[in-house]
Formats: structure tokens, sequence, C-alpha cells
């Protein structure tokens, strides 16, 4: 019986990366910048004060390798999870549409009064912002990286 394939068996290591200040967000962000997930991988637990975002994160880390080597870019499925949690909140998405995909554009840390917010900005003008007592967010690569479909590098206009 063959076994599953293990990111371990992979050329590169899994990421998993720790944020608890400002800068440490900005390096997430640019790690999750133009994931893509469907509103369902959006799990909210109020009770634990945890946010988990299951993304499908373009793997700029392995970017400018794949090019130099005429590879296909890929694709992993990340968590992004974000402890402390007080309240989310979010304009322009829409989780009775279970069909939904949204795509990242940025992470961004916020100081508020007594608390810090966490805003993603999405593509089509959505936004979750996450207010916390405290900034702790993880991101960690939970499968092994596939071929991304569109096989491109995303782009954005400047």
């Amino acid at each position: 019986m063959a076994e599953d394939a293990r990111f371990e068996d992979a050329e590169e290591a899994p990421i998993n990366l720790g944020a608890l200040d400002q800068e440490d967000i900005k390096i997430l962000s640019a790690m999750v910048q133009d994931s893509v997930f469907p509103v369902t991988e959006i799990k909210w637990d109020a009770a634990c004060r945890r946010l988990v975002l299951l993304l499908n994160r373009f793997r700029w880390e392995y970017n400018e390798k794949a090019k130099r080597q005429g590879q296909d870019v890929e694709r992993v499925q990340s968590l992004l999870v974000f402890e402390n949690v007080i309240k989310v909140a979010s304009r322009g998405v829409d989780r009775t549409q279970k069909n939904m995909v949204l795509s990242v554009l940025s992470l961004e840390a916020e100081e508020a009064e007594a608390a810090e917010n966490l805003v993603i900005t999405l593509a089509g003008d959505g936004v979750i912002r996450i207010t916390c007592d405290a900034i702790e967010v993880t991101l960690k690569d939970v499968t092994r990286p596939y071929l991304a479909l569109s096989k491109k590098t995303p782009q954005h206009p400047v």
C-alpha cells in the first residue's frame, strides 16, 4: 500500500511563523498576499477567542526558484490563526454565499484604544477586522505544495 505524500518529503520545509507585533504582521502579510479561500473556511470560536482561516497560499518563497528552474509556481494550504480575539467584523463577506471565494490583498495591524486591530483587506473591497487583546498570529503550512491551477504568478497593477 502506498503512503500519502508528506510535506517533509518536499525540498523546502513548511512555513511555520508567528507574529507578536506590527513588524511581524508585515512579514505575514507578504506571505499571505494573493492567498485564496472559500468563505466556508473561516472558523470563529468565540469561546476560545480564536479565528482560523484555511488559506490556499501562493508560495512566494518558492516563486523565484521556480522561475529560474522553469518550473510551475505552487500553492499550499496554510492555517492563519488569530489568538486573543475579542471580536470579528467584516464588510463585503457574505457567509451565506457558500461558493464565495475570497482573495487576500494584505494583512495590517492598527493600534486601537486598549486593543489591537488586525485588518485583512480582500479583493473586491472586502475587509475582515479582528480586534484582539494582543497580537498573536501564526501561519502554518498544513499540506504538501501543489501546482497553482493558473500556473502564473499573481500580478497587480501599479
